[in-house]
């Protein structure tokens, strides 16, 4: 997937006009911001779109699945308040562009990825020496990893039809959540910030509309 593993002058030129964009965007969290511009984002796409690979457009990356705008990662990154050492539960691992935004801002990450073939080729993994924190599960991500958690974060990088209930609970208290949830009978997302208090009441935030590949239950082979 990765056929040139060269971040060039001209690729660090792009990213700081993405990240320049970004901002007029809305994105004002620094620490996103430098993670972002930190992060080659051509490293994570098939060479056929590496020329393009810092214009804010989502492109496919196998199985149906997709790497997300620039400005949707950005902006599920800022409304997730990244700490360093974090404990993130990421659901969608996908091309691992966003995971390896969170590790950059010091997070530690436990990816789940349903997809098999996608999942095999995180093997192969291009920072893996550089983010270790970075921690991949094939499995089911409705089902979350009970037996890591609780997490501080939980991240969903798919259209969820609903909260998993079950990803709620494995959500430390003080976590925060942000998905995108299904809103009516069309192909957009409503983005939502669940926040767990200390005593495990929810508050629920909404924000902008954002379209997403769907989250589906079980593992595909």
């Amino acid at each position: 997937m990765q056929q040139k593993l060269e971040d060039k002058h001209v690729h660090k030129g792009l990213r700081k006009q993405m990240v320049d964009l970004l901002r007029e965007k809305g994105i004002t969290d620094e620490s996103v911001l430098t993670a972002i511009n930190a992060v080659p984002r051509h490293f994570f796409l098939d060479s056929a779109f590496v020329t393009h690979a810092y214009e804010d457009r989502a492109f496919p990356i196998g199985e149906g699945q997709t790497i997300s705008h620039p400005h949707t990662v950005a902006y599920q990154t800022q409304l997730l308040q990244i700490n360093k050492s974090d404990k993130v539960l990421e659901i969608g691992t996908g091309s691992v562009y966003q995971a390896s935004i969170l590790a950059e801002m010091g997070a530690r990450v436990f990816t789940i990825e349903r997809q098999k073939k996608l999942f095999d080729l995180h093997i192969d993994y291009v920072f893996k020496a550089k983010y270790p924190t970075i921690k991949f599960f094939y499995g089911d991500g409705f089902e979350g990893l009970p037996t890591y958690a609780p997490f501080d974060k939980i991240i969903i990088t798919a259209a969820a039809p609903f909260i998993p209930p079950k990803l709620v609970e494995q959500l430390k208290p003080g976590g925060i959540m942000v998905l995108p949830v299904n809103e009516g009978e069309g192909h957009q997302q409503r983005m939502i910030r669940i926040s767990k208090d200390s005593s495990g009441e929810i508050t629920e935030e909404s924000f902008d509309i954002f379209s997403f590949v769907p989250m589906l239950t079980g593992k595909n082979r």
